[in-house]
């Protein structure tokens, strides 16, 4: 049986090592999803985004319990992506998350993967997109894609999921968080928790304030606010209730928003092959690196070395 035979059938260990090939950017990573892609495109991606201490990873947690307890005939089987700071010593992920989500270790319908940043930007790393493919080929039914909490500028997430979701919390200053244009821009659905906080009404207040500011058609998704105790489980449901209802809604959107999805992983694999062969077959060793420094040294103007590179490049 092949690695990609192993993801199909839905084997952790075959689903381990695939995520593992693609993190480390190896060939066989790629390989691999040439093999499943046309068995993709099946699970439902969650993505939820949030500042550091907003409690995403015990949300996520509680998340998976009640989609797995939902009143379906048969459970949703849920897949985890839980993008973790990059550790200073080895470079992998801090697991904190997947320590937090111990409960379902020995639910085989869950799966749950860390993954280090690696010094991406965005929140997420740069194998997060692929590894979610891996999920589904796998038959996950949903994906949650937890984000590393970096503030307001984790925009990928809305490049990545389905549905986006934005955790916030009272007292950290998340009301000024909430007026940041790109937070606004991504929520599908907001949700303030650690509710039982003081000023967790006056959050919900401003975040709603923001969202009168902006014009919704009858026909437009107006982000819902919604307030949780996720240490509890409190308003966990109408989370779940609310990615449903979202879900129903997107239906005729989410073509053009997977669309989208795809055209910007593609770019982005598209620039990263070139700079791989700039640097490899067109370039000399240490050629871009000495560019770069007549660039720093105002020698050389980043546009004009640009043009020069991607003239030698086409020859």
């Amino acid at each position: 049986m092949t690695l990609a035979d192993g993801v199909l059938a839905g084997d952790p260990r075959a689903m381990a090592r695939a995520i593992s090939l693609i993190e480390d950017e190896d060939p066989a990573g790629a390989e691999l999803v040439r093999a499943i892609f046309g068995k993709t495109g099946r699970a439902y991606l969650v993505g939820v985004t949030g500042p550091p201490g907003a409690g995403k990873s015990t949300l996520v947690d509680r998340l998976i319990t009640e989609i797995r307890n939902g009143t379906g005939a048969v459970p949703y089987s849920v897949g985890v992506i839980a993008v973790d700071p990059t550790s200073p010593f080895s470079g992998g992920a801090v697991l904190g998350d997947r320590l937090r989500m111990q409960a379902h270790a020995a639910d085989e319908g869950v799966f749950i993967r860390s993954m280090a940043t690696r010094g991406h930007l965005g929140g997420l790393a740069r194998a997060t997109g692929d590894a979610a493919l891996v999920l589904d080929a796998a038959g996950k039914d949903i994906i949650i894609i937890e984000t590393v909490g970096v503030g307001q500028d984790e925009v990928d997430i809305i490049r990545t999921a389905d549905v986006s979701i934005v955790t916030l919390v009272p007292g950290t200053g998340d009301d000024v968080q909430a007026l940041k244009a790109g937070i606004m821009e991504i929520a599908d659905i907001f949700i303030v928790n650690k509710a039982d906080r003081e000023g967790a009404d006056r959050l919900a207040s401003t975040i709603e304030s923001n969202l009168s500011l902006q014009a919704y058609g009858e026909a437009d998704w107006r982000p819902p606010i919604l307030k949780t105790v996720a240490t509890s489980g409190q308003g966990v449901p109408e989370v779940v209730e609310a990615i449903w209802r979202f879900r129903e809604h997107a239906t005729r959107t989410q073509a053009a928003r997977r669309r989208t999805r795809s055209e910007y992983r593609l770019r982005e694999l598209v620039s990263t092959r070139f700079m791989d062969h700039l640097e490899r077959e067109v370039l000399g060793e240490g050629e871009l690196a000495s560019v770069v420094d007549r660039v720093a040294a105002r020698e050389l103007d980043p546009y004009t070395a640009a043009n020069d590179l991607l003239k030698r490049a086409l020859r």
